[in-house]
């Protein structure tokens, strides 16, 4: 026993020595990872002028990212280490003055060493994220600057001596760089063995080959396979515009291969093989785009609705625009790389913002011209098409940013002119991505969660078929909405890139963002968001589910009655959707003394503002819960009369005798008198009054109404039908005549058939029925005069 005491004791020594190694290690570690991050935040923010390159900034910005992530990364890993470190110091408790063990003063002494030196670690953590953070804005702000102050700069205009004076001079410069990089292209390209050149054409050849198989395919399955609506021509037109694009990517890859593969290639050279990569796929993505959206050649599988004229005379336009960016961004790099003379730049600049400029004139006016063309075909008058207002202003926008640009261009203002176009180039090919990827997410949608009935088209049903198709259509609206909204708020950044912030600092936000937003206490994120979400979803479905179980399987089996049967699901929703709602708030973390704190802060506003809300939902409880009415009674109250159809949170539903349906508050059957003609007893009472003369003979007149309520269906023999002689009224025989129905709902119909069956059964038997005394009033007769 001594032993196992000894070898516990050694075991547990050699796991609090090999805990201790391995927390000073973390804490060694964690010191040397702050250290090198804070000098290398030091050297980022000493490299922060405004003489720093671009490119330069865009180095920086990164590593002030990636320190502010580790930084972050760091918080996250020290914060409840330093919690758990003073949670054992508050359980130790403060030192006494005296009599406190060796053992519990070292282990005190141990844990706030700990405490301080991660407590310092957090605090120096969370100052490089912040430095890191206000390093990587500083960047934004400097790049911003750059690019307005270099964008109003003036050259000399392309029409003036000065300008074409230093082009010369320039030009005999550039054309021998530009000599130099393409002999040292083509001995890159020479040293490759042509067995290696002939097999990668050949690779080329087969991708090519295989992206139009693929098409042809994908077209095949489309018409064969995909059912028939616009996903069809959505999906279609995505395939078309990106599988050339990834063609003309693979293949230019292929054959830019050529050139380093004996070798590695001149960083020049490596450049210019990447810029024709980019140049070709930029080029054929704008080309295939266009071509999808216009599809000449498939009217029917056209998106916008444009005529077959239109389409097929624009065909062209599309491959002639991608060809002009294309070369606008090779040879714009291109004077970039080889470090051009700044009239060999501005020529250049000048000459693709010319093109440009003159490629949207053309287009315009030939769209103008088609326009005016169709409508002379149409009613055989010219004249251009009726335009809205928007689209006519859109196109004055247009017609002026154009004509700017070549103004700027032609006075001095290149950089200020180019901007202009290019920035109204890339807004028209943001802007019909946008334009696809919405159409296909709305029609993928409404294909796949779509009841195939056009959302207003419901008439207010409520059978069961009708409300699924009702919660499939709004559920396909919705997620079609929120990502519309997505692609809308992402083509919006697209835009205004070159003014702030482009997609890499958007991602950057976004993947900081995972981090959440405190609010006071509470910390939001956005995985537990989502989380509760989907606790929410999946809640409310079992919830529903249960109750679908327990009306339609459990309780048919019990001796309950459907009332009550329809009083117990709705309570055991109610209960199970409090749960699932606080559930999910706790998920978010949002405590149910957090709700309660907040419940309480609201009480003035709920006793002032919502009190009648919160009765009428209170008394909606009591009546499912004590049952004084229920769904399928027949209730009286304040001159309502009718069947209860349902009884929700707030109010209750009573169908009246003439099919109207009246919403009555739930508080006005707790507060008021309620008159339940079936609460005790199902039947129904039909009770007939029959006024007789006095001579009458009244066995005969009981037999023959005896003999009515014998022969009618309706009429119950349990209790059997009653005749009594109620007394004499004004000069007649009254006689009660009383009889039981099943339902208080038929006793109206029944008391007239009764009473038809009884007058004719009188009649038959030569009985009148007796008359009210009549008094008949005559004038004095006045004697005559004399």
């Amino acid at each position: 026993m001594r032993l196992r005491r000894y070898l516990f004791a050694l075991l547990l020594c050699f796991g609090l020595a090999t805990a201790g190694s391995v927390a000073a290690q973390t804490v060694e570690t964690v010191e040397r990872s702050l250290g090198a991050a804070r000098q290398q935040l030091d050297a980022i923010q000493k490299a922060l002028v405004d003489e720093t390159p671009d490119d330069r900034l865009v180095t920086l910005r990164n590593h002030a990212n990636e320190l502010h992530d580790r930084a972050e990364a760091l918080v996250h890993e020290l914060t409840p280490q330093l919690a758990k470190v003073e949670a054992r110091l508050a359980e130790l408790g403060t030192a006494p003055p005296t009599g406190e063990g060796a053992d519990v003063a070292e282990q005190r002494a141990v844990l706030g060493k700990q405490q301080t030196q991660l407590d310092a670690q957090l605090k120096l953590a969370r100052l490089i994220s912040l430095e890191s953070g206000q390093a990587s804005e500083r960047v934004l702000e400097l790049r911003r600057s750059r690019f307005q102050a270099r964008l109003f700069e003036r050259a000399d205009s392309i029409f003036g001596a000065e300008f074409w004076r230093e082009f010369s001079l320039g030009a005999p410069r550039d054309l021998r760089r530009a000599k130099t990089l393409l002999a040292a292209l083509v001995n890159a390209s020479l040293a490759t063995p042509p067995g290696v050149w002939l097999a990668l054409v050949l690779a080329a050849a087969v991708v090519l080959l295989l992206f139009v198989r693929a098409r042809s395919m994908l077209l095949r399955i489309s018409s064969t396979r995909v059912p028939a609506g616009r996903l069809r021509r959505s999906g279609f037109a995505l395939v078309n515009t990106l599988l050339p694009t990834l063609a003309a990517f693979v293949t230019s890859v292929l054959l830019c291969l050529g050139p380093g593969w004996a070798a590695a290639p001149p960083p020049q050279v490596e450049s210019l093989l990447g810029l024709l990569v980019a140049a070709a796929v930029l080029a054929t993505f704008i080309a295939s785009l266009g071509y999808a959206l216009l599809s000449p050649r498939r009217p029917s599988w056209r998106l916008p609705a444009l005529s077959d004229r239109y389409a097929a005379r624009m065909r062209r336009e599309p491959l002639l625009l991608g060809l002009i960016i294309g070369g606008s961004l090779l040879f714009e790099r291109g004077a970039g790389l080889l470090n051009f003379s700044l009239a060999g730049t501005v020529t250049v600049n000048a000459a693709f913002t010319i093109l440009l400029a003159l490629f949207a004139i053309r287009f315009l006016l030939r769209s103008r011209a088609l326009r005016r063309e169709a409508q002379a075909r149409a009613d055989g008058s010219p004249g251009s098409l009726p335009l809205p207002w928007w689209f006519a202003m859109l196109l004055g926008v247009i017609w002026t940013l154009v004509l700017a640009s070549l103004v700027c261009v032609l006075t001095g203002y290149v950089a200020l002119g180019s901007f202009i176009i290019k920035q109204l180039v890339w807004c028209a090919v943001v802007a019909c991505s946008a334009y696809l990827l919405t159409t296909l997410v709305d029609d993928a949608f409404m294909a796949l969660l779509g009841s195939g009935v056009d959302p207003g088209s419901f008439d207010g049903r409520t059978d069961e078929g009708d409300a699924l198709a009702r919660l499939r259509s709004q559920a396909a609206v919705l997620l079609s909405g929120g990502s519309r909204l997505v692609i809308g708020m992402t083509a919006a950044v697209l835009i205004l890139a070159p003014f702030g912030e482009g997609p890499t600092e958007l991602l950057t936000r976004a993947g900081k963002a995972g981090a959440g937003v405190a609010i006071g206490e509470i910390q939001i994120r956005p995985g537990l968001v989502i989380e509760a979400m989907l606790i929410l979803v999946i809640g409310f479905f079992l919830v529903r589910l249960m109750q679908r179980w327990l009306a339609d399987r459990y309780l048919p089996t019990t001796r309950i009655d459907p009332g009550m049967r329809t009083s117990m699901t709705k309570l055991l929703g109610y209960v199970g959707m409090i749960a699932v709602v606080s559930i999910s708030l706790s998920a978010v973390g949002l405590g149910l003394e957090r709700i309660a704190w907040v419940a309480s802060a609201l009480s003035v506003g709920i006793g002032f503002g919502l009190q009648a809300v919160v009765s009428n939902f209170v008394s909606g409880l009591i009546l499912l819960a004590e049952r004084p009415v229920k769904v399928g009674d027949w209730v009286s109250l304040g001159g309502v009369e009718g069947d209860i159809r349902r009884i929700n949170v707030r109010a209750t539903e009573i169908q009246m005798s003439d099919r109207s349906t009246v919403i009555v508050p739930n508080s006005e059957f707790i507060t008021k008198t309620v008159r339940n003609l079936t609460m005790a007893n199902p039947l129904g009472l039909v009770s007939i009054k029959l006024p007789m003369p006095l001579d009458t003979d009244v066995d005969k007149v009981r037999e023959l109404l005896l003999a009515a309520f014998d022969d009618h269906p309706d009429v119950l023999q349990t209790p059997p039908p009653s005749v009594y002689l109620d007394g004499i009224e004004s000069g007649n025989l009254v006689f009660a005549a009383n009889g039981s129905v099943s339902s208080p709902r038929k006793s109206y119909a029944v008391r007239s058939a009764l009473l038809f069956d009884m007058l004719r059964r009188l009649r038959e038997a030569r009985m009148g029925v007796g008359k009210a005394p009549t008094m008949v009033l005559q004038p004095p007769v006045v004697p005559p005069a004399g």
